[in-house]
C-alpha cells in the first residue's frame, strides 16, 4: 500500500540507503508524507525512510531548529520537570547501579540531570551544540564529539543509553557496535524508538503525528531484535514498550495526516507532564495506567524498549 500524504518532493541533496537492519534491497513502498518515502523491507519487515536528506545525515537539521525547539521556553520546562523522565528513569534503575552513564542524543540533559543527586557519574552527547551548552548551565559534563568519533574512553562505561535516537540516525547497526566498545563487560544498553506496531500506527498509518521527516526508522519488536542480536554481541534482557498518549490518538484520528510544529510537540510535553501530577486526575491517571498496561502486555505502547547486555 502506497498512501501520499503532505507529499512535497523535497528539493535537498540525498543519500539513498538499503535496509538499516538486514541490508536487504528488495523493499516495497509504504507510506509518503512531507516529501519522505518510507519503505518497508520484504526480508525483516523494518520499515525506513529512502532517501534521506542530507542535513539529517551532518546533524545540521538539528542544529538549525536548536534555539526555536530545543531551547523554547517551554520545551526547557517541560524537559527539567521531575515527572518528564519517570519511566525511563524506573526502567534504568532497575538494571543499573550507580556508576558511568553516558546519554547519546541528551539534548539539554533533563534524563542525566535526575541521575546526579543518585549518584552516578555522567556524560552527555548530543548533535546540537547549543542543546549541550544549555546541558552545561545545569551541571551536565558533556561532549561535542560526534557519537561513532568518541574515543578515549575504553570500556570504561557501565551504560550507554539511546533515548529516542535510533530512529535518526542512517546505521543503527554502527551506533549499538559502538556503544558495545564504549561499555564494560556486562554493562548495559538501553534503546527507546517508536513502535511500528503501536496501536496509534496500526489504527493511523501515517497519519500519527509520530510519522514525521526526522524519523527514519520504524523498528517493530521483530526488527529490532533481528537488528539487535544479528552481532552475537548482546544478550536481549528485556523487550517491551512504554508511553501511550491518548489524547494524541484522539487528536489525530480527526485531523491527522500533518506534520505537528515543534511548537506543538513542546506544548504537549508540558501538558502532559501538568496532568501527571494534578490532583484532580487521580482516577484517570489509574485508568490511563491500566490501558497503557494492557497495551504493553501486547508490545503496542508508543514506544519500544529494549533493554541489552554486553556479552
Amino acid at each position: 500500500m502506497n498512501i501520499s500524504l503532505n507529499a512535497e518532493p523535497t528539493m535537498q541533496a540525498s543519500i539513498d540507503r538499503s535496509c538499516p537492519v538486514c541490508r536487504g534491497s528488495d523493499p516495497v513502498s509504504l507510506w509518503s508524507k512531507a516529501g519522505m518515502c518510507y519503505m518497508r523491507c520484504g526480508h525483516c519487515t523494518m520499515v525506513y525512510a529512502n532517501p534521506v536528506p542530507e542535513t539529517f545525515v551532518t546533524g545540521q537539521f538539528y542544529q538549525d531548529r536548536t534555539q526555536d525547539f530545543y531551547l523554547s521556553a517551554t520545551k526547557l520546562t517541560a524537559d527539567y520537570d521531575p515527572v518528564r523522565f519517570q519511566r525511563e528513569w524506573r526502567l534504568f534503575r532497575s538494571w543499573v547501579s550507580p556508576g558511568r552513564v553516558l546519554d547519546v542524543g541528551c539534548s539539554t540533559g533533563g534524563f542525566l540531570r535526575g541521575l546526579i543527586p543518585l549518584g552516578f557519574e555522567v556524560l552527555g552527547q548530543d548533535v546540537s551544540t547549543g542543546a549541550l551548552q544549555q546541558a552545561e548551565r545545569v551541571g551536565i559534563r558533556v561532549t561535542h564529539t560526534p557519537f561513532l568519533e568518541l574515543s578515549g574512553y575504553g570500556d570504561s562505561f557501565d551504560a550507554v543509553t539511546f533515548w529516542a535516537v535510533l530512529e535518526h540516525v542512517m546505521e543503527p547497526h554502527a551506533f549499538l557496535a559502538h556503544a558495545h566498545r564504549l561499555l564494560r563487560p556486562g554493562g548495559m544498553c538501553m534503546v527507546l524508538v517508536p513502535n511500528l506496531h503501536s496501536l496509534a500506527i496500526r489504527l493511523l498509518g501515517a497519519r500519527y503525528r509520530y510519522v514525521m521527516p526526522e524519523h527514519i526508522n520504524f523498528f517493530s519488536p521483530r526488527s529490532l531484535r533481528t537488528m539487535v542480536e544479528s552481532t552475537g554481541e548482546w544478550e536481549v534482557k528485556h523487550l517491551g514498550s512504554m508511553h501511550f498518549n491518548p489524547v494524541v490518538l484522539l487528536q489525530d484520528m480527526w485531523r491527522g495526516g500533518h506534520c505537528v510544529p515543534d511548537s506543538e510537540r513542546a506544548g504537549l510535553l508540558k501538558r502532559t507532564n501538568r496532568w501527571k501530577k494534578h490532583p484532580a486526575l487521580g482516577l484517570l491517571r489509574w485508568g490511563y495506567r491500566c490501558l497503557e498496561s494492557l497495551l504493553n502486555t501486547q508490545v503496542a505502547g508508543d514506544n519500544l524498549t529494549v533493554v541489552l547486555q554486553k556479552k
